[in-house]
């Protein structure tokens, strides 16, 4: 072990998963996301008009004439990382893959009708082998799910609102598509970090690699259970107003915060259905077909319930109150915003106004 609390070399005895649904690693907030995207009025017909006229075969020239295509020849370590991502996760095509000059770590899959897996100068210079290897497994996760499509739609809307900002009226509906693209975007992250896991299957490397994203290469700097204790403060910590100015924050985002992002992953790195998976009973490709939708809904609703029910935010603390019909509501959102009953403190919630709240403190 290391002073930061890694462990460097990981065992190689890597299983694979034969015909594995991304149903198996899909975080349930990703499909919950995408169902209400697809709700979204006039979704449809933007995402049917933009499917003939984004310039995917210009971005394929773009890459092809400005970028180093990974291959045998070229970055022979990341094709070889490639191949061998997609041999676990069982995707019978090998998506192209590019690397791009960008003082910026990142790394993309775009793409309509064949995936794209884009990595940044920066981030091949940031990460150690096995770090990469979750990171290559990240990309061919999305591909596997298909999302390469509506995160093609999501540059392309970004851009065009950019040009339209001018027009009167002219960019509020392509700015609300764009919003819940990119709320859809930060959930199927988390899917596709549990599909790096699943491929690199060294959770240490997946944490390093996340810990890099967010404090450079300085590891002997960093340790891992600071890191997360950082998720945990996050989440746990402030009062509603604080809980406003998340949501403000992670708006423009496409990406979910980088300690929430390990966060989510160490627990799914714990739970029962990652050990299923390793064991090799997980969802496959060829039953995709008779998954019920409603089902699938049904899970995602489950799943944000029990976030609200479990969750320490304030917000969420309210939404719970809400759901479960706590006494004096309107005093306690007034409270909550005001810093009246507690801020910190332990005074029980509704204060004075004479709620009758749990008496839980304020966790500061």
């Amino acid at each position: 072990m290391t002073d930061s609390g890694f462990e460097k070399t990981p065992a190689r005895d890597r299983r694979r998963f034969p015909g594995i649904s991304s149903r198996a690693y899909e975080h349930p907030a990703d499909r919950s996301a995408l169902v209400a995207l697809r709700k979204l009025t006039g979704f449809d017909t933007v995402f049917k008009a933009l499917s003939g006229l984004l310039p995917e075969r210009s971005l394929r020239l773009l890459f092809l004439s400005d970028s180093v295509r990974v291959g045998e020849t070229q970055f022979p370590h990341l094709y070889e990382m490639l191949r061998d991502a997609c041999y676990i996760l069982d995707l019978e095509k090998v998506p192209q893959m590019y690397v791009q000059q960008d003082p910026k770590p990142n790394a993309m899959c775009i793409g309509l009708d064949e995936p794209i897996i884009v990595v940044t100068t920066a981030l091949v210079e940031l990460l150690d082998e096995e770090e990469m290897r979750a990171v290559v497994g990240h990309e061919v996760g999305h591909a596997l799910s298909g999302h390469s499509v509506y995160r093609t739609v999501l540059l392309f809307l970004t851009n065009l609102a950019l040009k339209v900002a001018w027009i009167p009226l002219g960019n509020v509906a392509i700015m609300a598509i764009v919003t819940a693209l990119r709320e859809w975007f930060r959930k199927s992250e988390l899917s596709a970090d549990r599909a790096g896991l699943l491929v690199g299957q060294d959770v240490n490397a997946s944490m390093r690699g996340l810990m890099k994203i967010a404090g450079g290469n300085h590891l002997h700097e960093m340790n891992v259970d600071a890191f997360l204790a950082q998720a945990d403060e996050y989440e746990s910590s402030g009062d509603l107003r604080d809980s406003v100015l998340k949501i403000l924050n992670v708006l423009p985002r496409t990406h979910p915060f980088t300690t929430v992002r390990a966060a989510e992953l160490r627990t799914w790195s714990q739970s029962r259905d990652y050990q299923r998976i390793m064991d090799g009973h997980y969802p496959r490709r060829d039953e995709d077909k008779d998954a019920s939708v409603a089902d699938s809904f049904r899970q995602s609703a489950s799943h944000y319930a029990e976030s609200v029910r479990t969750s320490r935010d304030p917000l969420m603390k309210l939404v719970g109150d809400i759901a479960g019909g706590a006494g004096d509501l309107g005093g306690k959102l007034r409270d909550r915003f005001t810093g009246a009953a507690g801020g910190g403190s332990s005074a029980p919630e509704g204060g004075e106004a004479g709620g009758k709240g749990k008496g839980a403190t304020e966790e500061g």
